[in-house]
């Protein structure tokens, strides 16, 4: 009985240290400790917000809740299979961000649904999505919640919205191929059509090329390729928008925003991740060069 019980826990020793070791090359960014990560909270937002400050009963601005507080424990992690999952509750709009700042890289990473939503999005899909080339201080967007960066969209699929859609977040600008149909007020990627300048005063938001995510409860195979102001949104293996040129705008002027923090947002909607991992890249992957020509 004693030889079986320490076979067992070899097993399960060896099981547990091969499931969380990364291929050659990759570097894991997810541990059970968030070691890697910081997080920030802004405000519990309510139905009818339109982006000012909240304000207490008397009308004097509220600070947000702010850095590395985790309030309500929004973000916590638990070993399942002897590898990390990280849990985003959503119920406190903020994100976890990269304690490093990254550029030229491969990202790849697993995501499914949980069953929570939060107001003010109780009507409406579950929303996450992992912001890069971030920069500077959180609460610079329209939600006061994230630093300024591109947005690979994390969404529940709905008319409007898919897994990979782009959004300029706070004064950032890109351009991105893509067209919109007669009586549609959004551009949707199209890697035949001309480039479209995303931000600015302009359009800062550009659907996926198609719909790519697997059942609720199932994990989607995310991956971001993002070099020298270029990156591609990839979905369960399918390329589904890619964006050229990232940039902002500083005093009227366009800036390169090609390096930063790795966020992923907490949205009113309970999120899981794991398998998160980094390459560097030296330039862009040759079977991703069509998308920039």
């Amino acid at each position: 009985m004693r030889t079986a019980t320490i076979l067992a826990l070899a097993t399960t020793l060896l099981f547990t240290s091969t499931a969380s070791k990364a291929p050659d090359g990759w570097e894991p960014l997810l541990d059970k400790k968030l070691s890697k990560w910081r997080n920030y909270e802004s405000y519990r937002h309510q139905n009818g917000y339109k982006g000012q400050q909240p304000t207490d009963a008397q009308g004097k601005p509220l600070a947000p809740i702010g850095y590395d507080k985790n309030e309500a424990n929004v973000f916590s992690v638990v070993m399942q299979e002897g590898e990390p999952v990280l849990r985003i509750s959503g119920e406190i709009y903020g994100c976890v961000f990269t304690k490093q700042d990254y550029s030229n890289y491969r990202l790849k990473l697993k995501v499914k649904w949980g069953s929570k939503k939060w107001i003010p999005r109780l009507n409406e899909p579950l929303d996450s999505g992992i912001l890069y080339n971030s920069q500077g201080e959180a609460g610079v967007d329209y939600w006061r919640s994230w630093m300024l960066s591109q947005e690979f969209q994390v969404s529940e699929y709905a008319a409007g919205n898919a897994m990979g859609d782009f959004w300029c977040i706070a004064n950032s600008s890109a351009d991105i191929r893509a067209t919109k149909a007669p009586g549609q007020a959004a551009f949707k990627y199209d890697p035949k059509a001309a480039p479209v300048k995303m931000g600015n005063g302009g359009a800062n938001f550009c659907q996926a090329a198609a719909n790519y995510e697997v059942p609720n409860g199932q994990w989607n195979e995310l991956e971001l390729i993002n070099v020298n102001g270029k990156s591609v949104h990839i979905v369960n293996g399918h390329v589904v928008l890619a964006v050229d040129n990232s940039r902002y705008v500083a005093n009227g002027q366009p800036q390169p925003l090609t390096h930063g923090k790795i966020q992923l947002q907490s949205e009113a909607a309970e999120v899981f991740y794991k398998s998160i991992l980094i390459k560097p890249l030296d330039s862009m992957p040759t079977e991703y060069a069509q998308y920039f020509q």
